[in-house]
């Protein structure tokens, strides 16, 4: 899930690979260097990674006592969460307080269209699928469009057949699986009129998270960093009352503290 850098300017990720299966004092030891050299670090986690990885994540962060590790685990598939981690990178080469950094990552979601095509809906519990389409999945060759984000959609693969598309511009990603179709290049990048298309290698975790390994994963987001920038610092900035950080938004990603009941003043970005 770590895509290739945007620019020269986007800062390389840090995969922590195999921490369900790795001694523990080999994750904490990989995190603290990680700490040392960076200061804080913001853990960018698939739901679809097994039940282990998220508990190690967790024990890590507590066994270290530290308030400098955010975990991040939006609801969004792989692709969309793969460019997610990279727009993060983007930003941060930018003059953004770790907090702010950090915080980011929710408020940049709601800019992310992610979706795919799937030939078959059979094992898809993601998103809504009725019993007509549940059917149809059975029915060689059928294949559906489905939006997970931002608002669940499903559409089976017909002569006009589309999915809702953002209403800005973007770029588009394909991730191509063990699925033969050129809709998602042909068809749905026209529809949403993509200013930019190119691909990407499909995440580890898009066969488990989609329910099959026939599919082509593609997401529409806003590749460029001007515009990502300027996104964030437009959002209010708050100082945690807990931790002292600055964050945007109504938790603190370090410390997952809430505001007081009161109303915190809020500074201009």
């Amino acid at each position: 899930m770590a895509l290739p850098a945007q620019d020269e300017r986007t800062v390389p990720a840090v995969v922590l690979g195999d921490l369900d299966r790795e001694p523990l004092e080999r994750s904490l030891e990989d995190v603290q260097g990680l700490i040392e050299q960076y200061g804080h670090v913001v853990v960018v986690c698939s739901q679809a990674v097994p039940r282990a990885v998220e508990q190690r994540l967790h024990t890590v962060r507590s066994l270290l006592e530290s308030d400098r590790i955010a975990v991040f685990r939006p609801e969004l598939p792989p692709l969309g969460l793969a460019v997610l981690a990279r727009q993060l990178r983007q930003l941060a080469s930018c003059d953004l307080s770790p907090g702010v950094l950090a915080s980011a990552g929710r408020l940049l979601t709601h800019y992310i269209h992610a979706g795919a095509l799937l030939g078959s809906v059979a094992r898809l519990d993601r998103v809504p699928v009725d019993l007509k389409s549940h059917a149809k999945s059975w029915v060689p060759g059928s294949q559906f469009g489905v939006l997970a984000h931002p608002t669940p959609q499903l559409v089976r693969i017909a002569p006009g057949a589309t999915l809702s598309g953002p209403e800005f511009r973007t770029s588009m990603l394909v991730a191509p699986g063990q699925l033969q179709s050129d809709w998602v290049t042909s068809n749905l990048v026209k529809v949403w009129n993509a200013q930019g298309l190119r691909e990407a290698v499909l995440p580890a975790e898009s066969a488990t998270w989609w329910g099959t390994p026939k599919l082509i994963e593609f997401c529409a987001y806003l590749p460029d960093l001007s515009v990502l920038y300027q996104l964030v610092t437009s959002v209010r900035q708050n100082s945690c009352h807990w931790c002292g950080i600055d964050v945007i938004g109504d938790r603190c990603v370090f410390c997952s503290a809430l505001p007081p009941t009161h109303e915190q003043p809020a500074r201009a970005g």
